[in-house]
């Protein structure tokens, strides 16, 4: 174009011509643009070739085979992305335990760990503990009207990849200490229609039955609530072979009246 504007002043060439130099030139330019846009549109229909997952995980079976079409609006499922480590285990509490956990806090029975502290451990479902702790990350503000409970959400690590999505287990919650807390085996707790007694040694070593109030139970034991105080002596073997209002004999104490054993 700067070549045909000397031409023009010396009237090398004619006005027209040097006119229509400039057009073919503004037309060369929008070309130009026009193909950049083309690329730029391209680059942008392949980026929607490609589906980045939201988390980090292990994709599952795929939905949809190579070359199908998928659409956003139709929201096709093409796979489904599991985040393994940590994982996350769902599960419900009754709303009556939380109240009762919420009056235990309030009279002071229950001292809690601390906020954000609470540990959860899991039973598999063959029976045996998972070997990792995880924290308790969620506790739903409304009950289920259907169910009678609220949900809750635990956070586990999962190095070993043992915890499997959709996998069943239970989960305990350890929220705080229980004051004055007693367990005692479970074969020591007789369960009945009437509810749950225990058999306790009284003053010269007479037997009686004491009804308690049982909780959970805990590595064999239950936890009693109510009927039992600390220095209470609770009969664990032998129950088959005693009777209410009979005297026992306690093993490692000798026999009352019996003379003790001489050292040699």
């Amino acid at each position: 174009m700067e070549r045909y504007r000397p031409l023009v002043g010396r009237e090398a060439i004619s006005k027209q011509e040097f006119d229509a130099a400039i057009a073919r030139g503004a037309q060369a330019t929008a070309d130009v643009e026009s193909a950049r846009a083309q690329v730029d549109r391209a680059k942008l229909d392949l980026t929607y070739a490609t589906v980045t997952a939201p988390i980090s995980g292990r994709a599952g079976r795929a939905q949809v085979t190579e070359g199908a079409l998928v659409s956003a609006s139709q929201a096709t499922l093409m796979a489904t992305v599991e985040q393994l480590d940590p994982i996350y285990v769902n599960f419900s509490q009754s709303s009556n335990a939380l109240l009762t956990l919420r009056r235990d806090m309030e009279n002071g029975e229950l001292k809690l760990n601390g906020v954000g502290r609470a540990k959860v451990r899991l039973i598999l479902d063959d029976g045996s503990e998972y070997d990792e702790t995880g924290q308790l990350d969620f506790l739903d503000m409304a009950v289920d009207p259907s169910t009678g409970t609220v949900s809750l959400r635990a956070e586990f690590p999962n190095p070993r990849r043992i915890l499997l999505p959709g996998q069943f287990v239970r989960a305990r919650i350890e929220v705080g200490m229980r004051r004055n807390g007693i367990t005692v085996p479970q074969r020591a707790v007789q369960i009945t229609n009437n509810g749950s007694s225990v058999m306790v040694v009284g003053k010269d070593n007479i037997v009686s039955v004491r009804q308690v109030k049982t909780g959970e139970m805990r590595d064999g034991s239950w936890i009693i609530e109510s009927g039992l105080k600390p220095g209470d002596r609770v009969i664990t073997n032998g129950l088959q072979k005693v009777q209410p209002g009979k005297p026992v004999h306690i093993s490692g104490t000798p026999p009352q009246g019996a003379a003790p054993a001489k050292k040699g």
